[in-house]
């Protein structure tokens, strides 16, 4: 039961950790699910199958964009990920709304709002 309960909050925040990191930085897929996984002390250890349809959906959103990059030398390309105008506004609006939500839920294990 717990571990459902985990798996869901972790649904929840995905998409906006997902856009505060691209905001931050514009980076790459395989960067990302390590600045996920480091940033959450292993937390948040995605599979690819998980993080790409995020970044698509903030995308077609128009909260992201992408562009392919030069493979150097022996590098391949790789499709960078940067935050849009509009999503470095989503990201305010997203993290207000975080602040409210859980100051809501810390106030009933508080004690407060209470009937």
């Amino acid at each position: 039961m717990e571990d459902r309960l985990a798996q869901q909050l972790k649904k929840g925040v995905l998409e906006m950790l997902v856009l505060e990191l691209v905001c931050r930085k514009a980076t790459y897929g395989y960067e990302l699910l390590q600045r996920l996984k480091e940033g959450s002390e292993g937390l948040f250890q995605l599979k690819e199958g998980t993080l790409y349809p995020i970044l698509y959906r903030l995308e077609d959103d128009g909260l992201i964009e992408s562009r392919w990059s030069q493979g150097e030398g022996r590098a391949a390309p790789k499709k960078i990920y940067s935050a849009t105008d509009r999503g470095r506004q989503a990201r305010l609006r997203r993290q207000l709304i975080w602040v409210e939500f859980k100051k809501t839920v810390d106030s009933f294990y508080e004690g407060g709002n209470e009937s």
